[in-house]
């Protein structure tokens, strides 16, 4: 008689998710491609390019990313307060979170199981619209976490919006604005570089507050530490006005409301793998050269 089999086989070591954007035209395509060699190496409890699915709850070690920043976003946000490591495939152009190739990641998955990479946590924000403020019992009406910027937009029709800001409830200035933006380091490379705000360094536990178009030449962007609780309000509102929150509209604006910002307990988790630096990925993302070059007759 043959003798059985045995059924102590050893389970996959790694819970993966993958996650992307459906209408990122690549992604399915790259997902059924690498997926079964992902397969090699741990066990693929969710797919999901819906963003459809609750993760606050979801077992897993690993999450793979495919798409662009837009997506590593995506999934920070549907991650919400259960964080994990998170791996990114650039499909997308400029690639500064997700920056690894279907093939480069492939070639690395061996390093990654066996634990050959660092780990770097990044701050995320918390962003609250508080409603009836001059009352007795103000709401929380929408909390959002992000991962790159809460923005107050003025929105059409495009007037000049006065925005207050306060830090730790104490009145700071009054910006006569298109908008300001109070980012993390990590989106510190993003609206708020665009809008002339400096770059901090994403270990950094700091905020930067950018005002958008301010009309007044003494105003600049403002960096201050993530132990503090920024506070914008705005008493007349333009129709359309809005916060934004990683590029997500979450609460139109009324008379008395105000946007909360702080720091949020979960933190980012992003795999840096050897051989790649946030100065390099600055230098080759940003183009930041550091010297003129002339063209070529």
């Amino acid at each position: 008689m043959d003798a059985p089999e045995s059924s102590n086989e050893t389970s996959p070591q790694l819970r993966i998710l993958m996650l992307g954007y459906k209408g990122h035209e690549q992604v399915q395509a790259e997902a059924a491609r690498l997926r079964p060699q992902i397969e090699e190496f741990g066990e693929v409890v969710l797919c999901d390019f819906e963003a459809c699915e609750d993760l606050s709850q979801v077992r897993a070690d690993l999450v793979i990313v495919l798409g662009g920043d837009g997506s590593i976003l995506r999934a920070a946000r549907q991650l919400g307060y259960n964080q994990i490591p998170v791996v990114g495939v650039n499909l997308g152009k400029l690639g500064f979170l997700a920056d690894l190739s279907g093939d480069e990641l492939l070639a690395e998955l061996p390093a990654i199981c066996a634990g050959e990479y660092r780990l770097v946590n990044h701050m995320m924000l918390e962003c609250q619209v508080i409603r009836g403020a001059d009352e007795d019992r103000p709401e929380t009406i929408c909390q959002h976490l992000g991962l790159n910027e809460a923005a107050l937009m003025a929105g059409g029709p495009f007037a000049i919006l006065d925005v207050d800001l306060y830090v730790d409830e104490a009145w700071v200035t009054t910006y006569s604005c298109d908008g300001v933006i109070v980012a993390t380091p990590v989106g510190s490379t993003a609206h708020s570089l665009s809008a002339g705000g400096p770059i901090l360094r994403k270990d950094v536990q700091a905020f930067v507050i950018t005002p958008i178009a301010a009309h007044t030449l003494t105003v600049r962007p403002v960096v201050d530490t993530a132990n503090r609780t920024y506070e914008l309000r705005v008493a007349e509102p333009r129709p359309g006005s809005a916060v934004i929150v990683d590029g997500q509209s979450i609460c139109d604006l009324e008379p008395g409301d105000r946007v909360r910002i702080r720091r949020a307990e979960p933190q980012f988790q992003l795999i840096e793998l050897a051989g790649r630096s946030y100065y390099r990925t600055l230098r080759e993302k940003l183009g930041w050269g550091g010297r003129l070059r002339a063209k070529k007759r």
